[in-house]
């Protein structure tokens, strides 16, 4: 069943890019911006991170944490985010715990592989936002103006 607005937010713990384990409890009174993505440097995927990237520190100083996952493992996180200098976490969801319970499996894949969904989570753990549409390039740019920042 998908997760809509007004929903509780799944809690997960994970480990990240640089094997430190994050949960969402660890972000409480502040929002989550948690984009779930196919697969790390694809061309998708890429111009999405780099949309993130690019409007950082519009994010900064606000109270909002942004969090990309998929099923890729740390390394291949690490070899991401240095390759497109992200400054931000990426979360390994190799056996795909997190895609599960956010809802976001691909159907053609058999191994967890998300969908490109995102979901803003308030401070109190309650989705905010979901966004199933996204345009890769303006994604980080198009949540700023839904927060009105």
């Amino acid at each position: 069943m998908a997760l809509a607005v007004g929903d509780k937010a799944p809690a997960f713990t994970t480990k990240d890019t640089n094997g430190n384990t994050v949960s969402l409890a660890d972000f409480s009174g502040k929002s989550v911006v948690l984009y779930f993505y196919p697969k790390d440097d694809t061309p998708g995927c890429t111009k999405e991170a780099c949309s993130f990237r690019d409007s950082y520190a519009e994010y900064q100083g606000k109270d909002i944490v942004v969090l990309g996952v998929s099923a890729d493992d740390e390394t291949s996180h690490q070899q991401f985010t240095q390759k497109f200098n992200l400054p931000f976490p990426l979360l390994a969801d190799i056996d795909g715990t997190i895609i599960k319970a956010y809802d976001v499996q691909r159907a053609e894949y058999n191994q967890p592989v998300a969908s490109r969904v995102t979901y803003v989570i308030d401070g109190a753990g309650v989705i905010s936002q979901v966004y199933t549409s996204v345009q890769t390039e303006t994604h980080a740019k198009d949540i700023l103006t839904a927060l009105g920042i």
